[in-house]
Parts: structure tokens; sequence; C-alpha cells
């Protein structure tokens, strides 16, 4: 689909599980540095009972990168978000954000006459502090290349250790959607190095968002790695006693961020949701 940009037009690539007529769609938005067809278990098993489909944010999986590195924000983020919700053709949406997809979606509810009606969190909240920041700095952004696909499995498992004790299918799976063929013919992470910008230019500052986090009133659930250094477990509590009283659920032995890829995580989303 056609988005736009402070410096122009670019193409977004969702995935679409159709699920039943008629039912609202619920929409699955990933991290910062991942893309959609991480919500691949989610969504199937969500698919039963709903429509889900699941962006892969600008610059990330099959989408289009961005002319300007600092058009890697928000704005942008927001703005494709509402274009997406404009085309599924509904007034009402449920949402599921991971980390930088659940920001999106705090931003989004937050607002007067949101086409939210539910809320779920995944690893993120109303403050984020500046050492877990310092932590995403030392590889948001970068650009290895690998000889093969063990090679590229590998790293991943070594980067994305926090998400917990995945299976080998886990995470066979997830690097085959994480991979980009470069030029010279080595694979590298399916993103545009130049997302991580933003984290690399200044020294990481705490980011509060309580402000935005008290304006929100729709149905709420936070999902929190029980060894997140993103969401914090005193933050995460406080955010079940103000703004929209969150319902709250940790899982041990699972940092930033929670994969949503077993079947516990994923039937705390589909009782929550309705689906």
């Amino acid at each position: 689909m056609l988005c736009l940009s402070p410096h122009g037009f670019y193409r977004m690539a969702y995935a679409e599980w159709p699920g039943p007529e008629r039912r609202r769609p619920i929409v699955c938005v990933h991290g910062l540095t991942r893309n959609g067809r991480d919500f691949d278990r989610l969504a199937a098993a969500l698919a039963h009972d709903c429509r889900v489909v699941s962006p892969d944010m600008p610059g990330r999986g099959k989408s289009q990168w961005l002319e300007h590195e600092a058009d890697y924000a928000y704005p942008t983020y927001i703005g494709a978000c509402a274009a997406l919700i404009a085309r599924l053709g509904v007034d009402e949406v449920d949402w599921v954000g991971t980390s930088m997809g659940g920001i999106v979606g705090m931003f989004l509810a937050a607002l007067p006459g949101t086409p939210i009606r539910r809320l779920v969190l995944n690893d993120i909240g109303a403050f984020i502090p500046a050492d877990g920041l310092r932590r995403l700095a030392t590889y948001v952004g970068a650009d290895p290349s690998f000889a093969d696909p063990a090679a590229l499995e590998a790293d991943l498992r070594r980067v994305a250790a926090p998400f917990g004790q995945l299976s080998d299918a886990d995470w066979h799976h997830l690097a085959a959607i994480s991979a980009r063929r470069k030029p010279d013919g080595t694979l590298g992470y399916a993103y545009d190095p130049r997302i991580g910008a933003g984290l690399r230019q200044a020294e990481p500052q705490d980011v509060d968002l309580w402000a935005t986090w008290d304006a929100i009133t729709v149905p709420t659930l936070v999902l929190r790695g029980a060894e997140s250094d993103i969401l914090r477990a005193a933050d995460a509590r406080a955010m079940t006693g103000r703004g929209p009283r969150a319902r709250l659920v940790e899982f041990p032995g699972v940092g930033h961020a929670p994969a949503l890829m077993d079947e516990a995580q994923i039937a705390h989303v589909r009782g929550f949701l309705g689906a």
C-alpha cells in the first residue's frame, strides 16, 4: 500500500490473515528491528476468529526503505498505521504491539476518537529507562553480513536471546523472516541500517510517556518479560493503577520481549481480545 512520509510517498507491505467475514480486525505491529512476520504464529491462532493484519513498518521486511533517515520516527509510523486502518475500511480495530509497535499503539489509543477498541502492549509501557535503550543501541542498525542462513541464525540467537526459551523450529522461522540478500550475495538483516540512527546520534535518555498513558481509556493488557530492561517491574505495576489500569501478565525467564510464539503467551492475548 502507498503511504506518505514527510519527504514523499513510499510503499508499505503487510500480511493479512482473512479470518471470518465481518469480524473486527486485529492489527499486530512489530518492534524496532523486526517485521510483521514475527506474528505468524499468533496471527494463525487469532485468525480462527478474527481478521489479522501485520505490517512491515517502513524500512523493514518487504517495505520500502525511506530516502531520509530522519523520517524513521514515530510521526511516520503513526501515519502509516492510520493509513493501514483506513485501508481496512473499518471504524474499530484491536491492537497488539511489541516494543515500538506498542508505543505506536499507545499514541493512537490516547487520541480523541481512537479506532482502537482493545490494546495489548508487549513489553513496553509508560516509561522506558535509558539503560535499556543503551543496550538496544549496541546492535540496532548494525549491518553485519553472513555467509549462510546458519550464520545469521547464530547471530540472531545471540542478539535476541531475551526473547526466551524458543524451540529450534522457532529460531529457524525467525531467522528465515529476518534475512535479506545483499548485492554481494551475502545475507543481512531485513531492515535499513539507518533505522537506528536516532539511538546512536545522542546519549540515550529516559523516555517518559506517562502523559500519553494517562490519556488512554481503552481496556489494556500489558505483557512483560520478567527479566526485561525496557519495561521495569515497578513501572509495569504502576501502569495497573493509573490511566487505563491495565491488566498485567509477566512471563518468567523472558526479557525484552516475549516472542508470542508459544501457546501460553498466545492464550493470554486470545483471551483478552475475545478471539
